[in-house]
């Protein structure tokens, strides 16, 4: 590692040299058909993490450009359709965009957690986004949660604090979460193991469906999530915001503030978040010790010159989540420690019992993109220590200690007639260590590097990807003997594997485009599937891992069409994911074990086995916008999944029931308001009659939700109010993918079912600073 990062500063300090001069950049935002200018349009410039917004004449300018180098710029502007632009700065100083009117203006959003920019017409990788306003409307408890509402994406469920991402069927190692520009690495093998990203820091989120492994390499099999901060202000400002929410199932309580400025080039950015809830209510009662608290806050420095950007990331997420072990008196009531049932009081204290869980992510990352006279280098530095302990009376029982280190480097070639080769190398290193009382996994790390070369072309209606990648991992465990006995093996597994993707778009005509891409993956079984041997009191299950597990292999074919007009845009993916050595947690004929409790004594447990087959998983995504007037809104999306394990002819286990998800949105215009929205939505889940011979099936279900809110002035200060309400009904249902759900957590348990969280009303202020 020491020697890449040595070798890259060489580089950059020879390179260096040859930058480029810098100038100003300025232009002018007009209506396409009434030639008026537009205030306050955005003009956004990703590769160089810039942007401006118009004044009251339509103008802007940006001021240290490179002189030369050719760079996409998107133009927004609400009630327009978006445009993207790719200008060369050597011929190019001053420009006037012209914008479509347009009620449907996200049809081309800039996409750039692939290896190249570009809108989403021309890349090949299906792609679902999340915007900030939609994340502010929709109320969520947690980062994926929010994220959960884009076709193609579910979650495991913890309670109201842990989700963990599901795309098209795949989750935990199989899907890559990118924040601050480095995966997040966060012990994700574990059920209960949640993302510890604050969700307000969020400006955007990318979901990448489908296998990823040319770019970020093992462990992208079933897609990337794709976290974007906000990009830097204009210079000369200082901007910020202030936001507050309260939701009334669970009293969660969330506030977070930010500020963000630029001066000369000096840019920085600062916020801080704090959220608390109390145990949450099913339509029937409350779950005890089912409240979380979470504090959270970054620190941004960093340097945008014509050379390029250089940022200085720094994060500290701090998460405290209750858990409750399902005790109950004759009557059914739920009872606390001293053998007495709950009182409304206690459900609602904020203060946590035991047992809980407390989490500590601690993230430094470096974001470069170096620019040079051929070409640009964009580098991205990681340190990460994340801290886990599940805690009863205050003692660590399980206490995992991971650090993390990573590398990704990639080497963009000048373009020659169109073609782009872009050449990256990965690498990472992490070691976790045990430091509870008792053990699950060793003491274990893992090493990895990656090669790849990727070659894009563009022409005017079409788009040509190809790319091919190297990796190697090493995972290496220690040995453990405890009383004489040997309670893990020491193990050192080394793994391998080329991997491709090819894809190609093409736009018949403004309305309709078509993608298609073919893609291969890998992943490395994690040491938690290797070595496991204990009792995840998380889960309340003995957890058998297997030394002699193979990597997994994936092959993926995705195609999608679209079809976009001025009121109706309609978009349908089909894809089909076959993998070799599929790992999954097994269990068979009902086995059990007994173990010592958390009470210090023997246990029965249920025995789970990780193990492999082959697998097919197939499916479909769509959604449809339909504008039939300029102040309506109607929005669905449907999602199915087909997960078959081939050599047991029988379903893979907890794969997400299919959905059709419906809202309808009304935007009268209010004078005295500056936007005004209503909306009401139903949210529909089918049976999951498909699953694996351990697991339970759910029934289909019905969730109403609603939405008003408005923007208006007081004085001069913008003021956001949102009003949202989850399961309006209280509906009782389980989610297929709730851990709480009858039988999810041990088949031999089907007592244990709780319903999810019904009746839940959240209040929320978003204030928008500028200084």
């Amino acid at each position: 590692m020491k020697r890449i990062l040595y070798s890259l500063l060489l580089i950059f300090c020879v390179s260096s040299l040859a930058f480029s001069a810098d100038i100003t950049f300025s232009g002018k935002v007009i209506d396409a058909q009434t030639k008026e200018p537009l205030p306050g349009a955005t003009i956004t410039i990703q590769d160089l993490k810039i942007s401006a917004i118009t004044d009251l004449n339509g103008t802007f300018s940006f001021k240290r450009i490179p002189d030369q180098g050719k760079f996409l710029i998107q133009i927004s502007y609400l009630g327009y359709k978006y445009l993207n632009k790719t200008i060369d700065f050597s011929t190019t100083k001053s420009i006037v965009f012209a914008l479509q009117p347009s009620l449907i203006e996200a049809n081309e959003v800039v996409v750039t957690g692939t290896v190249t920019g570009a809108d989403s017409k021309k890349n090949s990788t299906s792609v679902g986004v999340l915007s900030h306003e939609e994340m502010l409307d929709r109320s969520s408890t947690n980062i994926i949660d929010a994220v959960s509402k884009v076709a193609g994406v579910s979650q495991i469920t913890t309670g109201q604090a842990i989700s963990k991402p599901v795309i098209r069927g795949l989750s935990y190692n199989r899907i890559v979460t990118i924040n601050d520009g480095v995966k997040q690495q966060g012990q994700q093998w574990g059920d209960e193991h949640g993302i510890e990203i604050d969700q307000y820091s969020a400006d955007r989120i990318e979901v990448l469906r489908g296998a990823a492994s040319l770019l970020y390499g093992a462990d992208a099999l079933g897609g990337v999530i794709n976290i974007l901060e906000p990009l830097t202000v204009p210079e000369g400002t200082i901007k910020g915001e202030v936001l507050t929410n309260y939701s009334t199932n669970g009293g969660l309580s969330a506030t977070s503030a930010m500020l963000t400025g630029n001066r000369d080039g000096f840019v920085w950015r600062g916020r801080g978040t704090f959220k608390n809830a109390y145990s949450f209510k099913t339509p029937d009662y409350y779950y005890p010790n089912s409240g979380f608290n979470e504090a959270s806050g970054e620190a941004m420095l960093g340097l945008n010159k014509s050379w390029g950007y250089s940022h200085l990331n720094i994060t500290s997420f701090n998460n405290n989540i209750g858990f409750y072990e399902n005790t109950r008196d004759a009557q059914g009531n739920f009872i606390n420690a001293q053998g007495n049932p709950y009182t409304l009081k206690q459900l609602k204290e904020r203060e946590l019992e035991s047992p809980n869980q407390a989490i500590s992510h601690f993230k430094v990352a470096s974001n470069n993109n170096f620019l040079f006279k051929k070409g640009n280098l964009k580098l991205d530095l990681g340190f990460q220590n994340n801290v886990r302990k599940e805690l009863y009376e205050a003692v660590p029982k399980l206490y995992f200690d991971l650090n993390t280190y990573s590398l990704d480097a990639k080497y963009y070639s000048p373009e020659k007639n169109g073609w782009q080769p872009t050449f990256g190398l990965s690498s990472d290193y992490a070691k976790s260590l045990n430091k509870g009382e008792e053990f699950l996994v060793p003491n274990y790390s893992n090493y990895g590097i990656g090669v790849f070369y990727y070659l894009n072309k563009n022409w005017d209606n079409s788009s040509f990807n190809a790319g091919i990648r190297y990796d190697y991992r090493n995972n290496k465990g220690e040995s453990l003997f405890i009383g004489g006995q040997q309670k893990f093996t020491a193990f050192e597994n080394h793994f391998s594997n080329l991997s491709g993707a090819i894809g190609f778009t093409h736009q018949f005509s403004d309305r309709f485009n078509i993608k298609t891409n073919l893609s291969t993956g890998f992943r490395a079984p994690n040491p938690a599937e290797q070595a496991s041997n204990g009792v995840h009191e998380g889960t309340f299950r003995y957890e058998m891992g297997n030394y002699n597990l193979k990597a997994e292999k994936s092959y993926q074919a995705d195609l999608s069409f679209q079809y976009s007009i001025e009121t109706f845009d309609f978009n349908l993916s089909f894809y089909n994911n076959y993998m070799n050595d599929y790992i999954y947690l097994s269990r068979k004929n009902n086995e059990t074990i007994i173990a010592t409790g958390e009470n210090g004594q023997p246990e029965t447990f249920p025995l789970y086995r990780y193990t492999q087959d082959n697998a097919d998983l197939y499916g479909t995504d769509a959604s449809l916008i339909f504008h039939p007037a300029k102040f309506l809104h109607f929005e669905n999306t449907y999602s199915f999944v087909h997960a078959q394990n081939l050599a047991l002819n029988r379903p893979l286990p907890f794969i997400p029931a299919s959905s059709l998800r419906n809202e309808l949105k009304i935007e009268p215009k209010i004078k005295g308001l500056k936007s005004f929205y209503t909306s009401i939505g139903l949210d529909n889940y089918f049976a999951q009659n498909r699953v694996d011979n351990f697991e339970t099936t759910t029934v289909g279900y019905s969730l109403l939700k609603a939405g008003v809110g408005a923007s208006f002035n007081l004085g001069k200060q913008l003021v956001r109010l949102n009003i949202s309400g989850n399961n309006l009904l209280d509906k009782r249902y389980y989610d297929h993918l709730s851990r709480f759900k009858p039988g999810r957590l041990s088949s031999t348990d089907a007592t244990f079912g709780i319903y999810n969280p019904g009746r839940n009303v959240t209040f929320g202020i978003y204030v928008p600073l500028s200084i």
